[in-house]
């Protein structure tokens, strides 16, 4: 099942997409894609719904129907860094013993297909495209063999980065991470029946149509079961929160010369299975 919300930004309603590419208003049956409509509980009954009693959203997703990012009231945008050996080794930096955690603020959270916005003052606005884990039980101090009961689905995120105020700026990674408009997330939320093999997913990433990232969750360091798990050990996970697992090589700060963005490319990224997402990048006005 592939959850999402649609609509004008700041007004979306939850839909689901059905077997022809159509979006269907789940507006009568949960009001969010957000909370306790996660819930493993909700998802069975979402499941057993026919989507041809619900009704057909006008529009093309992702084309002349806007969607927004696939899980809504967001408490928790979680990271994890370094967690890919081929990206730490172009990175410079030793496979962490222990996976590192950061976050991103949930107002960088943005649809898909929205515009990201450079900082002001930034100088290295790079990308990083990665597997989302989305929250649908909470808890804390979860078994890492109990983990994936925990989770409702997997998306596609832009973890979109200012490495100079990640890096330069005397301060902790959040610094280069949070700001408005780095975190696209969808287009949906994949539920876990849908997903043969999070191990092993490519995933992609392009900026004005030269391909930089090229990868696969194979190369993942700690894997999702364990990701979940570990998080818990610090924080209660809730329904919704999002974990960002890291991402494959091909970054813009490892290329030689350098590359950031700086305003008017066009970045396109996908994960196999889970759909694509294209971001106009705008400069600091």
């Amino acid at each position: 099942m592939k959850l999402l919300r649609y609509g004008p930004a700041g007004q979306e309603k939850p839909g689901l997409l059905d077997t022809q590419g159509q979006v269907r208003d789940l507006s009568g049956v949960v009001s969010d894609i957000a909370g306790a409509a996660l819930s493993s509980e909700s998802l069975t009954k979402l499941t057993a719904l026919d989507p041809n009693s619900l009704p057909v959203v006008a529009g093309k997703p992702q084309e002349d129907l806007r969607l927004g990012a696939c899980v809504g009231q967001v408490g928790k945008f979680i990271c994890i860094g370094l967690n890919y050996a081929d990206h730490a080794a172009e990175a410079g930096m030793d496979v962490p013993p222990e996976p590192v955690i950061f976050n991103k603020w949930t107002s960088a959270i943005v649809g898909p297909d929205d515009n990201v916005q450079i900082p002001r003052g930034s100088t290295k606005t790079d990308w990083e495209v990665e597997l989302g884990v989305v929250i649908g039980t909470g808890g804390s101090y979860i078994d890492e063999a109990d983990a994936l009961s925990h989770v409702a689905g997997f998306c596609v995120v832009n973890d979109v980065s200012e490495r100079e105020f990640q890096l330069e700026r005397a301060g902790t990674w959040d610094k280069g991470k949070g700001c408005d408009t780095f975190g696209p997330t969808g287009p949906w939320l994949v539920t876990q029946d849908e997903v043969d093999d999070f191990d092993n997913l490519a995933m992609w990433l392009d900026v004005d149509g030269t391909r930089f990232q090229d990868g696969s969750t194979a190369t993942m360091v700690y894997k999702v079961p364990h990701l979940v798990a570990y998080c818990s050990q610090f924080m209660s996970l809730q329904p919704g929160d999002i974990i960002s697992t890291g991402t494959p090589p091909g970054v813009g700060m490892a290329q030689s010369p350098q590359v950031y963005l700086k305003g008017g490319e066009v970045m396109s990224l996908g994960i196999e299975g889970l759909g694509t997402q294209t971001q106009r990048v705008r400069a600091f006005s």
